[in-house]
């Protein structure tokens, strides 16, 4: 059976030098961008929550999975179209620099998106 991966730094552990630092990145990036997000392991892989869940990332063969939901990578299609994208998932290659400023972005956004969605629900 497959161990559980327990913590983020655990996750980043697990891989070669030139994809931790790339992982580090990107949870520094989300980390600055949403201060206030709980990081997690969900589906055993990196995430943050704040009034749900936030953002997920994981890693690749050839590139880091980013997970910002259809609405995340929606708002943000065109800064993102140099990217292989689908519904709710973008590839950064691993032999590229991270869009650190655009995975800011879109991290604030959906920060602002659960936050947007508590303060609907807390309402009713």
């Amino acid at each position: 059976m497959e161990n559980k991966i327990k913590d983020v730094d655990t996750y980043i552990s697990l891989h070669p030098e030139n994809v931790r630092v790339l992982l580090e990145k990107l949870r520094h990036a989300i980390q600055s961008a949403a201060p206030k997000a709980e990081e997690v392991i969900s589906y055993q892989m990196p995430a943050f929550k704040y009034h749900g869940m936030l953002v997920y990332f994981a890693a690749y063969k050839k590139h880091i999975g980013f997970y910002a939901v259809p609405t995340g990578i929606a708002e943000f299609k065109k800064e993102l179209s140099v990217y292989k994208t689908s519904k709710g998932t973008v590839q950064f290659p691993l032999d590229k620099p991270l869009p650190l400023a655009l995975i800011k972005k879109i991290v604030k956004f959906r920060a602002k998106e659960n936050l947007n969605k508590a303060k609907e629900k807390a309402k009713k």
